[in-house]
Order: C-alpha cells, then sequence, then structure tokens
C-alpha cells in the first residue's frame, strides 16, 4: 500500500514519520511530480497536477475540516474525499466562540479599554436571556460548541440545512426556518461549510434580521461574510461588533478597514487548527477500515460541497 503525502506549506517530515509508525507496512512518501502511483493521499491545498498524476487513488484525506478549495480540483473519479471529523478541531472551536460571546456579553472589551485608561469602571450586570446565541452549522464543530454554549446557560440555536437535535438547543432547518432563527438571535456564529448557497450569506439582508445589537462571529470562511454589508451595519449601530477568524483574502491585506475598526476583533485563522497526532491517527484508522471494506465518517458529497 503506498501513501502520497502532498500539504501545501506544511512541514512534512514530522507527518511522514507520524504516518509510517502507525502504518508501518505501508510506504509513505513525500509526492513529487512524476512519483510513483499511491493508493491514498494526504492533502492540503495540492496542486491539480497531484490530482492529474494520481487517477487512481481510492481516498484523498484533507488535513482541515473544510474543502471547498479541494472540490474545486478535478479529482480522481473514483476517490473517496474524506475530512477530518474532529482532530482535536471541536474543544478549540468551542473555546474560541465561548471566549468571543463572554467576552462580548461580559464586556470585558469596555473595561479593558478603561483600564487601560487607569479608570476604574462599573457596568451593570446583563442578563444571558437577552443575549442568544444562533450557530449556523450544526456539524461536529457546531454541536461541540452549542454544547459549551449551553453549559454557560446562553440560550442557544442552532440552523442547518437538514433537521438536528441537540439537548438543550432550539434547532431550525432549512430554508424555512431561517429567517425564524435570525430574527431570534442577538450574537450570530457562523460555522457552515462554503458551499454556492453559503456564500455571502451574512449580507445585509440576513443580518439586518438579527435583534438589535447584534454580535457577529465568522469561524467558517471569509466568503460567507459581505464586508462591506457588515461594516454598512456596524455604523449604523444594528450591528454591535464582531470577532472575525476567516477572511476572503488571506492574510488580511494591510489596508483592510477591518484592521483598525474599534468594534472589530481580528484574528489570523486560529480558531482552531489541525493537531497532528489526532489527525494521523484518525487517518491510518480509517485508511484501515477502508482496506477492510468498512464504511468510514467523515466522506464528503461533492454535490452538496461538504
Amino acid at each position: 500500500m503506498r501513501i502520497s503525502f502532498c500539504c501545501t506549506d506544511t512541514a512534512s517530515e514530522p507527518w511522514l514519520q507520524g504516518l509510517r509508525a502507525a502504518l508501518p507496512t505501508a510506504k509513505v512518501a513525500l509526492w513529487e511530480p512524476g512519483a510513483p502511483l499511491a493508493d491514498y493521499a494526504v492533502v492540503w491545498a495540492p496542486p491539480q497536477q497531484f490530482f492529474d498524476e494520481q487517477p487512481q487513488l481510492k481516498a484523498v484525506f484533507n488535513i482541515g475540516a473544510g474543502v471547498d478549495a479541494l472540490l474545486k480540483l478535478r479529482l480522481p473519479p473514483n476517490a473517496l474525499v474524506v475530512r477530518l471529523d474532529d482532530a482535536g478541531m471541536s474543544v478549540q472551536m468551542a473555546e474560541y466562540v465561548c471566549h468571543a460571546v463572554i467576552r462580548h456579553f461580559r464586556e470585558l472589551d469596555a473595561y479593558e479599554a478603561d483600564t487601560r485608561q487607569g479608570n476604574w469602571s462599573f457596568r451593570k450586570p446583563r442578563s444571558r436571556a437577552d443575549f442568544p446565541v444562533g450557530i449556523m452549522g450544526m456539524g461536529v464543530l457546531g454541536e461541540r460548541v452549542a454544547r459549551s454554549l449551553v453549559g454557560f446557560e446562553f440560550p442557544v440555536m442552532g440552523w442547518s440545512r437538514t433537521p438536528k437535535s441537540v439537548d438543550g438547543v432550539q434547532c431550525f432547518a432549512g430554508e424555512q426556518g431561517f429567517a425564524e432563527f435570525l430574527a431570534a438571535s442577538r450574537v450570530l456564529v457562523c460555522l457552515l461549510p462554503l458551499t454556492p448557497e453559503t456564500r455571502d450569506i451574512m449580507n445585509l439582508t440576513n443580518m439586518s434580521r438579527l435583534q438589535s445589537g447584534a454580535y457577529i462571529i465568522n469561524v467558517a470562511r471569509g466568503a460567507h461574510l459581505v464586508d462591506d454589508d457588515l461594516l454598512a451595519l456596524l455604523d449604523s449601530g444594528h450591528i454591535a461588533g464582531a470577532a472575525l477568524d476567516v477572511f476572503r483574502t488571506e492574510p488580511l491585506s494591510a489596508g483592510h478597514p477591518f484592521w483598525q475598526h474599534p468594534k472589530i476583533v481580528v484574528t489570523p485563522h486560529t480558531s482552531a487548527r489541525t493537531l497532528r497526532s489526532e489527525s494521523i491517527t484518525q487517518i491510518t484508522s480509517k485508511i484501515t477500515a477502508i482496506q477492510r471494506g468498512e464504511p468510514v465518517a467523515g466522506v464528503v458529497e461533492p454535490s452538496r460541497g461538504y
């Protein structure tokens, strides 16, 4: 069995060592043009040439949760595309989103600004009931985030393409439930996959449906958010602020207004990073299962984009 590793901007040797240790009988190699045909591939942002030279692949494992960039390429016709289910990312995502929600709810940004000026200030405590959190995207990451926020006693709602059921979470589904979901949300968290249907979903119309003084948290893809629409709603006061970890162009360009906007927190796509050891364990377990003819979780349906 051959495994080809083709991950752009990724230190390859630790991955190669880990894959070889987990599957000692497999031949694991870094891909180079003209490399021998492989049975499986571990990839991140591979070039089209990689797939053109490897048409026989049984499965392609993407070392990130999002597969939108991968699905833009011409893939081997018979290969399964498999994304990571979690690999240590869900707890990181829950940490990031809970921190962003609590920082806004507790007005810790305002306290920080005051203390920098030497001011000992006080703000009246706010009610969690007045800050319902709506989560768009209720996959593995979205569900973990939702459960974590329930633990802090926020009202939590989830919206997804198909109906879901999560204890303590009010779930909405489909186009028919979207407007009601938005109207019930004061904090909006985007954890959707990027598809033609979800691109620009956080636009002027949809964000205007949120409760007044809404807060936006985007940890999915930059193309979900229409930048100018967010800026307009911040200026109008309908949106109180935003925590943004993903952007249409990354790194975020030096002159982009998000950098200096007083109501926006910018982080460099770091809400949930791939953890190598967990990823290797998951990938090699799935390869072993496929070899035995068993089904595996995380198989992407290209027609729906995730």
